[in-house]
């Protein structure tokens, strides 16, 4: 099982609010209700159903959504 994940644009380190956003999941039984999670609620949840942490990068230009 594979959790998919990237990191939202508006959070800095050191900010209490949660830094990752669930893109996907591959295989198994899983249901994720929150839009946004912290890194320890998502590994810890990895280990728990024994999944993969997946985390996707970014262009770092976020120009790829921009209409034209």
């Amino acid at each position: 099982m594979k959790i998919f994940v990237r990191e939202r644009r508006r959070s800095d380190k050191g900010e209490k609010k949660p830094r990752f956003r669930v893109v996907g999941v591959q295989g198994g039984d899983l249901k994720i209700y929150a839009k946004r999670i912290r890194k320890v609620e998502l590994t810890e949840i990895a280990e728990h159903v024994g999944a993969e942490v997946v985390y996707l990068t970014r262009d770092g230009k976020g120009a790829e959504g921009e209409k034209k």
